[in-house]
């Protein structure tokens, strides 16, 4: 069997696992081709998968929806990593004979990624960095967190943990998601409240939502507008979850004390995005996911979720 392991940007999926239960497999000893640039355009990505039996995508980077599923008549297996990927088309897949499984994932990255992104924003810390590299000291005067609320969309395994470091840091701490209970809240030391109230009340705003239907665009313009003028908003979640054109206009009108954004809605971010020279940013490109213990849990499930479709009884399926 050939696989294809497609955006491995740092080029480790190879070293972060122990593959040869697939390229030394008993019945069916298979190759890897490893790339790690990244194909966007549907006849280049389709052209370069045509020769392969299995697919494995690192999270939603490369989406395989139904058109490109089709087009590729030689393809049986597809391995995403963690436990869901909306951007594979898993009935499309099924209804052509494409077995699609995930991955085990931890949720310590992401929330730890949250909190450099609120500390950078609220200490200034690239700006100071950046002054001392250059001559200078002390341009800017931080901002405190503890006794100031802390606003949270979300309170799944990654927003009670970003919940848990507020309270360790003194700050007060609100939650809000369509299906929160005041009782779940309570569970997580934290208040239930309405979206508005959320976002109205809070100096940090953090967002750990799944991206679906009722989710895109959740924070508009009118949802942006009832932030502090101040207010800190961070998104390790998913891009479109924020309306981008209404942030950036936010932003250049002067509002919000600071955005911090690891998601967006177009990945990578073309190079003349208007997001690159926004005002009062704080940009990473995707990294909530991107450590050591993450990758190696990502990779050792791609072999196990490999080997058991050679083995003829698939794990992990979505």
């Amino acid at each position: 069997m050939r696989i294809a392991v497609l955006d491995d940007y740092q080029g480790v999926a190879l070293s972060s696992a122990d593959w040869s239960p697939v390229t030394d497999h008993a019945s069916t000893p298979s190759t890897v081709d490893v790339f790690r640039d990244h194909v966007s355009e549907v006849g280049a990505l389709v052209e370069r998968l045509a020769g392969y039996d299995a697919v494995v995508v690192m999270r939603e980077r490369t989406p395989l929806p139904a058109a490109v599923l089709a087009s590729l008549p030689r393809l049986r297996l597809v391995v995403t990593t963690g436990r869901r990927n909306p951007s594979i088309d898993v009935a499309a897949a099924t209804a052509a004979g494409i077995t699609v499984c995930g991955t085990e994932s931890l949720a310590t990255a992401p929330a730890e990624l949250t909190w450099a992104l609120v500390l950078g924003l609220a200490r200034q810390l690239v700006p100071e960095a950046t002054a001392v590299r250059e001559g200078g000291w002390q341009t800017t005067v931080g901002r405190d967190l503890a006794g100031h609320t802390l606003g949270l969309f979300g309170l799944g395994r990654i927003g009670t943990q970003v919940a848990s470091v507020g309270r360790a840091f003194g700050m007060d701490v609100v939650a809000w998601s369509r299906s929160l209970t005041a009782e779940r809240a309570e569970q997580a030391g934290v208040r239930a409240a309405s979206l508005d109230d959320v976002l109205s009340g809070s100096d940090v705003v953090s967002i750990h939502l799944v991206l679906a239907e009722g989710t895109r665009g959740l924070l508009g313009e009118r949802e942006l507008a009832l932030l502090r003028p101040d207010a800190l908003l961070v998104n390790t979640s998913r891009g479109p979850i924020v309306d981008e054109r209404a942030l950036l206009a936010a932003l250049r009108r002067g509002h919000l004390g600071g955005v911090g954004l690891d998601v967006f809605d177009e990945e990578p971010l073309p190079v003349d995005h208007p997001l690159r020279t926004a005002p009062r940013t704080l940009l990473t490109p995707h990294l909530g996911y991107v450590t050591r213990d993450v990758y190696a849990t990502f990779w050792a499930g791609v072999v196990e979720d490999v080997t058991a479709y050679l083995d003829g009884s698939p794990i992990r399926t979505l």
